[in-house]
Order: C-alpha cells, then sequence, then structure tokens
C-alpha cells in the first residue's frame, strides 16, 4: 500500500476554510459547502425504443419537444374544467409539453422514417433525431425514404440541412399530395391558428423552407396509398387538406400512427376536446372518430406522435368517447 503524504499547506487552508464558514454563519458555511461538492451530471435519456411489428423491426426516434399554452390543443374546452383535467393529470396548467415521436421502420432491405420531426423550426428543444439515429449506430445517409404525414413543421422540419442542403441525403421524401399543393406552392391563410399573428408567419416559413431542399425529387401521394408493402396510408383531413394516418403491417400485426388527430391523451382522447391547429374541425372530428373507432375494435397497437415518449399503447372505446392505455415498458 503506498504511503499517505499529507499536504501540510493543504490542511492548514482547509481548516481556515472550514473556520472560515462557521463564523460567516450557517447560510454562508451551507452555500461553500454546496459549491465545493461535486455537482450531479445532468441528465439524458435515450431518445429511442425498438421494438417490432411482425417481421418489421421498428424504433421510435425522438426529435425532442415542443408545447404551448393548453388551450392551443382543447379549443373548445371550458376554462375551468380543462384546469382541473389538467391538475387531475398531474400537468402544469399554463404549458402542455408535446413530444416529437417518429418512427423508423426496417422492411424489405429499406430503412424508412416516418415523420422527420421538427428541427428547430418550432423551439429549441426539437432537433434530436439526429442524436437518436446516432444512438443506434445509424445516420442520415442511411435512410433510404422519409414519409411525412402533413407538411407542418414539426413533421417535416428536419428535412432542411444546416446549410440548405437535403437533411437526409440518399432518402425519397414522399409527401401528401394536398397539403403540398396547399402549404408549399400556395400562398395558404393560416388565420385559423390560434396563435399570435407572427408565429403564423414564422409558421409557414418555416414549411416553405423544409420543403426546399427536397422540392425537386418530391414523391407525392394521397391518402390509401401503399408506399411500400407493408406500409399504407389512410386518409385523414381535416386538421390538414391532406394529412394522412400510417398503417405498419406484418402478417397479424399492426401499428397504427395517428399523426395529429389528437395531440395529448389527456385532452384529446380522454376527453375528445378539439385541437385548435385543425382548419377543419368537423372533418377532423370525424376523421378521429373514424380512425379511433378502428384502432380499438380492432385492438390495433398505436403511436402517438405527440404523446408522452415512447407515445406506444391502445385505444379503448369509453360511453363518452375513448381512453388511452399506455404499453408497458418492454426492455
Amino acid at each position: 500500500m503506498a504511503p499517505i503524504t499529507l499536504n501540510r499547506r493543504r490542511i492548514m487552508l482547509s481548516a481556515i476554510a472550514g473556520a472560515g464558514g462557521l463564523l460567516a454563519g450557517p447560510a454562508q458555511a451551507q452555500a461553500q459547502a454546496q459549491a465545493q461538492a461535486p455537482q450531479p451530471a445532468p441528465v439524458r435519456n435515450a431518445g429511442h425504443y425498438r421494438f417490432r411489428v411482425g417481421d418489421i423491426s421498428a424504433t421510435v426516434l425522438s426529435d425532442g419537444v415542443i408545447g404551448g399554452p393548453p388551450r392551443i390543443y382543447a379549443s373548445d374546452a371550458p376554462e375551468m374544467e380543462l384546469e382541473e383535467v389538467l391538475t387531475r393529470a398531474f400537468l402544469p396548467t399554463d404549458h402542455l409539453t408535446l413530444n416529437l415521436n417518429t418512427l423508423l421502420i426496417e422492411t424489405g432491405g429499406r430503412r424508412i422514417l416516418l415523420e422527420a420531426g421538427a428541427g428547430r423550426t418550432m423551439g429549441p428543444n426539437g432537433g434530436r433525431i439526429f442524436a437518436s439515429l446516432a444512438e443506434i449506430g445509424l445516420g442520415p445517409s442511411d435512410i433510404d425514404a422519409v414519409v411525412i404525414s402533413h407538411t407542418h413543421p414539426d413533421h417535416m422540419g428536419n428535412l432542411r440541412g444546416a446549410e440548405g442542403e437535403p437533411a437526409f441525403p440518399r432518402a425519397t421524401v414522399f409527401a401528401p399530395k394536398a397539403d403540398w399543393h396547399f402549404f408549399v406552392l400556395g400562398t395558404p391563410d393560416l388565420s385559423y391558428l390560434p396563435v399570435p399573428a407572427d408565429f403564423r408567419r414564422r409558421f409557414g416559413a418555416a414549411i416553405k423552407q423544409s420543403a426546399e431542399p427536397v422540392a425537386g425529387g418530391i414523391e407525392l401521394f394521397e391518402g390509401g396509398a401503399e408506399i411500400v408493402p407493408g406500409l399504407t396510408t389512410i386518409a385523414a383531413s381535416g386538421h390538414t387538406p391532406g394529412m394522412v394516418s400510417f398503417l405498419v403491417h406484418s402478417g397479424s400485426d399492426q401499428l397504427l400512427l395517428t399523426s395529429d388527430l389528437a395531440y395529448h391523451p389527456v385532452v384529446n382522447v380522454d376527453r375528445l376536446w378539439r385541437p385548435g391547429p385543425d382548419r377543419d374541425k368537423e372533418a377532423a372530428l370525424s376523421a378521429r372518430r373514424r380512425i379511433f373507432d378502428r384502432a380499438a375494435a380492432e385492438r390495433i397497437a398505436v403511436l402517438g406522435f405527440h404523446y408522452p415518449f415512447p407515445g406506444l399503447g391502445h385505444l379503448l372505446r369509453t360511453d363518452s368517447g375513448y381512453a388511452w392505455v399506455p404499453s408497458g415498458w418492454q426492455f
């Protein structure tokens, strides 16, 4: 065992510091102790979650989070009832956090990303998808196709790289035809969005900027199209003119991606309050009921794009609507 060497100067300085703390009083002594104590490392949870849909390998990849005032996502909720529901669910009443749950499927020798994620188009806490890919040993050039459900920035923001280049250089990008014509090629009236005018301007600009790098090779589709064997789109217009849901299927296994039919299960599933960003609220409600009814009746597993990570669970039909049942974590 190596001999212990005592440093006289260090011992004296420590003694003086200790005495100084005692003389300064308990508050200052505590502050000094906290400053000298080792600081905990920041918490960094994994941003991916692997599972299977039959023979298809699937991985939820987090792009981070966005969010805003709960009223935006529950536009017709009575104020006191909304506050009570959020409080009972142990959620803050002034801000609703929305996750960005993209899905990578590997089938037929191809890697297909469903939703590109927000990047930094809607705040500083998006844009994590590339780190999430790196966690599973992949990079942007490993993606063969990106399929987006609708052309809002939080679903396509990562299509544009830092220098304006395609962020997924080898990928074919698929987008709904009606959305592309309305949001990207057109000059849409976004006054229906329940946000300040400045936010609407930035929202519209983010759509066009995100689309620009891939516009030359975009593949447009309509609801009901099969993108590849095992990946079918389901028409779900209302939130936007061409929004779709996705059905991933292999053998008897199915997974339904509900896109923005609902933002958060507490306010749009357990309660059927209408999201403010729905452009056509009646059509969106009809699509929500039709697709949720199917998921409940057929007991299809569901992935909610904005639900708490990893966003997987099931929908139950109830007397008043639906109930969200999160899946148990599988190691």
